[in-house]
């Protein structure tokens, strides 16, 4: 392996690892900050200051706060992210049962809204003016001013309520029952690719329209190919720099973003059990959902960054020189 290969990584490593350790400090941080704190919930208001003591020293809430963090910090890497003050859970098992929910819904979206949206982009900018084109500038303009909320609201009572197609909401493990599962998970992923769609939809179209004036692009039409291998081996591949990126920055969002959604279908996910951890002023839980929802969003747009030298050739070419 190069040495400015070795570097790069090496650099990137740092970076990765700083960037984490910024986000623990906040995360740990901010519900300090918070007013009140995570007794009160336990307590009762005419609790004595013997009692409020007793409290936090078995909490460890008596200790300076860079031991409190330190603490913290190592249950975390060791997977322990305290117990709930309400339900007496682990954290960690709340987590691991309600983490493969969003992943599933974030993934199925952004999948869905990229396979809705390449081949429109690409034929759009490719035939602009087009009926493709103009169907797509209307539907997604359409899509831009609706809330998810009350797309998903609509969906349920047009697909689920009148037509009876689809279950209105609920959940059921794909393992217990696939058919019941994939009907339960479709309303919900539609919901959230929608916004998506117009989003990856016009990013795309631009870039394509800009790439498909370049001189290479223009030079593999006068020598013939095929339209289809213009746009995707000459076109295409150039143009979804951008398209990436923003991806990875989707699916980040959603894997703890999707509480509206979660709330509508009844879905148990992060955001769900984020928004009980909050209503019940249980911080260990909020403070567990927020990190892994921050550290997924670095660790899929770090892998977003490693992809760019396989788009293009070019990259790598850069980053040796």
């Amino acid at each position: 392996m190069k040495t400015w290969e070795l570097r790069r990584r090496a650099g990137s490593l740092v970076q990765f690892l700083l960037l984490l350790f910024a986000v623990s400090v906040a995360v740990f941080l901010l519900l300090k900050l918070i007013p009140g704190g995570p007794l009160d919930a336990l307590l009762p208001p005419d609790a004595t200051e013997e009692q409020i003591a007793a409290a936090e020293a078995a909490h460890g809430l008596d200790q300076p706060l860079i031991q409190q963090y330190l603490s913290w910090l190592g249950g975390v890497l060791h997977g322990d992210f305290g117990t709930s003050f309400q339900t007496g859970q682990p954290v960690g098992e709340a987590i691991a049962e309600r983490l493969p929910v969003s992943l599933e819904i974030a993934f199925l979206s952004v999948l869905l809204a990229l396979v809705v949206s390449i081949p429109t982009a690409v034929w759009a900018a490719y035939r602009p003016g087009g009926i493709v084109d103009r169907v797509s500038t209307i539907v997604s303009s359409a899509l831009l001013a609706t809330p998810s909320f009350v797309l998903g609201i609509v969906l349920i009572f047009v697909f689920a309520m009148t037509l009876k197609i689809f279950p209105p909401m609920g959940w059921v493990p794909f393992s217990e029952d696939p058919a019941e599962h994939i009907q339960k998970i479709i309303l919900p992923v539609v919901t959230l690719a929608a916004s998506e769609i117009v989003l990856f939809l016009r990013i795309l179209k631009g870039d394509m329209m800009a790439t498909l004036q370049q001189d290479h692009v223009l030079s593999a039409r006068a020598r013939g190919l095929p339209t289809w291998r213009i746009l995707s081996g000459h076109a295409l591949k150039q143009s979804s720099f951008s398209l990436v990126t923003v991806s990875g920055m989707v699916i980040g969002r959603l894997i703890g973003g999707t509480v509206l959604v979660e709330a509508i279908f009844s879905l148990p996910g992060l955001g769900t059990l984020a928004i009980t951890g909050i209503n019940a002023r249980d911080y260990v839980v909020v403070q567990a959902v927020v990190l892994v929802c921050a550290v997924g969003y670095i660790l899929v747009n770090t892998l977003v960054d490693l992809t760019y030298p396989l788009l293009d050739p070019r990259v790598r070419k850069e980053k040796a020189s």
